[in-house]
């Protein structure tokens, strides 16, 4: 699947983002020729990964959130990890951010705790969406039906939601998202 010309948000905290979660993704966005662009949800100028409790490498944001338009991509991916996604749904910005993706009908792709981020914007209900299994019950309590799968695509609203459970599910979810995108 061809993503030549395709510009895809990566929505990040700066204090920590699970460094595979997002780099295997962002791997996945090149490889099929698009263009990934690094937001992050506060004016800082990095991002720290993780992998899993341990510290991982930094990376460079390119713009922060409050000076990104969703208008301006065709596609937005959420990387998980506890602290990432728990920061950005607090960030009034960050969530407005992904809900005018999704308002749009833009495609969007959360693996592993980012359906937290998605919870917020109110567009789960009715949904079917998979995470890391902790988030069931904040999902159903949404409103979204939660399964067990490696990854899920969500047509049911105007524009696709692709979840993804874990780390492991990595290579199945850059596969849906890239043909998504």
């Amino acid at each position: 699947m061809s993503l030549n010309g395709k510009k895809i948000a990566f929505l990040v905290a700066d204090e920590g983002v699970e460094q595979i979660e997002l780099t295997e993704p962002w791997k996945a966005v090149q490889s099929g020729g698009g263009q990934p662009v690094l937001v992050v949800g506060s004016d800082s100028t990095t991002v720290q990964g993780f992998n899993h409790l341990d510290k991982g490498d930094t990376f460079d944001a390119d713009l922060p959130v409050s000076q990104a338009e969703a208008g301006d991509y065709d596609g937005l991916v959420l990387p998980g990890g506890v602290a990432n996604p728990d920061t950005l749904r607090t960030n009034p910005e960050a969530v407005a951010f992904v809900k005018a993706f999704l308002d749009r009908g833009r495609p969007v792709a959360a693996v592993c705790h980012a359906p937290w981020t998605l919870i917020e914007t109110g567009a789960v209900r009715g949904r079917t969406l998979t995470s890391w299994p902790s988030l069931r019950t904040d999902l159903s309590n949404a409103g979204a039906q939660w399964v067990d799968q490696e990854v899920v695509v969500d047509t049911n609203g105007p524009g696709p939601l692709i979840t993804s459970r874990k780390p492991d599910d990595l290579k199945a979810f850059g596969q849906a998202l890239a043909e998504a995108f």
